[in-house]
């Protein structure tokens, strides 16, 4: 049980020192979510091929990636964050939500156009209604993410109050101790 507890309290004092972990596990999530269902995306537009699905698809993929280069760029070791790149990253960021939209939009609008065929179209194509639910659940954690790193001043400070020291037995007498001058 020991063992848990100095586990657990490591992290949160690695937590304590680098707060922006949060976010940056979020955003490794979210970018998971879209590189891993890549295909599904791809099938997609192959499958429905609207204007500018592609490009959407490819601009959410180039800015995720980049979006890791600016985000670990704004926030370096020892030093004070780095505005013009944390910018960068916000913008990044609502590329990546605008083009998720679009791509969603033009997905919904396919669905829509095939009328009374949208059904068999949807069970003949099942990866149209997964890139449909995927891109719903990116776009959650793509304001998650954003949403995080905005509010990293806030949770920094809430998460530097918890007490994270260990009570050593003995340290209460240091007062007592003497320092004698024997020579």
């Amino acid at each position: 049980m020991k063992a848990i507890k100095e586990f657990f309290r490591k992290r949160m004092v690695a937590l304590k020192r680098k707060p922006q972990t949060i976010p940056l596990v979020v955003l490794i999530v979210t970018f998971l979510i879209y590189a891993l269902n890549l295909r599904i995306i791809s099938d997609t537009t192959a499958r429905i091929n609207m204007t500018g699905m592609g490009l959407a698809g490819f601009a959410t993929m180039l800015l995720s990636i980049l979006s890791f280069v600016c985000f670990l760029n704004a926030f370096p070791h020892r030093k004070p964050v780095n505005i013009p790149m944390l910018v960068l990253f916000f913008i990044m960021q609502i590329v990546v939500g605008f083009c998720n939209r679009y791509y969603y939009s033009k997905v919904i609008q396919a669905i829509v156009n095939e009328g009374a065929k949208a059904a068999d179209m949807l069970k003949k194509n099942v990866f149209i209604a997964k890139a449909y639910k995927m891109l719903g659940v990116h776009f959650i954690f793509i304001i998650i993410t954003v949403a995080l790193v905005a509010l990293l001043p806030l949770y920094s400070k809430l998460l530097r109050k918890i007490k994270t020291s260990i009570d050593v037995a003995g340290n209460d007498s240091m007062g007592a101790i003497e320092i004698s001058d024997e020579g």
